[in-house]
């Protein structure tokens, strides 16, 4: 059964934006991330009396079906854009955001949740680890490595730019 109480609609409105934005970062892709927000949101309807964090609580269903999904297809989507952010920031900003972009999608599925959920959800670690279903020394350890291979990845990118501009 759900729920047709004002506050769950008043949620459902103020979030969805945001919780389809994690959904399409832990991901990939628009479709299923639309699929999982989905999910979450109709679990939490059927359970909104009990909920005490609701956030928490569709961050965990999203990340659940993420990892289940994964689990049963073992191979990582790729997609050829990402939604656009507000307002227009400049041809150089949009090209870095693609390109840190790439990099996240690059990530194995737990390096780039941990990273979602701490850096653009602004959780902190233990809740991250409560969404994860992990220890915190796990979620510092992601994020460290996650980070680690992100610069990396960076910095060959701009090797290769800076290589490629010298030859022009």
């Amino acid at each position: 059964m759900t729920t047709t109480d004002p506050a769950y609609t008043e949620f459902v409105l103020s979030r969805q934006g945001r919780l389809r934005r994690a959904a399409y970062l832990m991901c990939g892709d628009a479709d299923q991330a639309e699929d999982l927000l989905q999910e979450a949101l109709i679990a939490l309807a059927d359970r909104w009396e009990k909920v005490e964090h609701p956030d928490a609580f569709v961050r965990t269903v999203i990340y659940r079906q993420r990892v289940s999904w994964w689990r049963r297809n073992r191979r990582e989507l790729t997609v050829d854009h990402l939604p656009e952010r507000g307002q227009d920031d400049g041809a150089d900003r949009r090209a870095r955001e693609a390109e840190v972009h790439d990099v996240l999608r690059a990530l194995p599925p737990r390096q780039r949740a941990a990273l979602v959920l701490r850096y653009f959800e602004d959780l902190t670690e233990a809740q991250a680890a409560e969404v994860m279903g992990v220890a915190v020394g796990t979620v510092k350890s992601l994020s460290h490595q996650a980070i680690a291979r992100m610069r990396t990845e960076l910095a060959a990118h701009a090797a290769v730019e800076a290589e490629e501009e010298g030859r022009r």
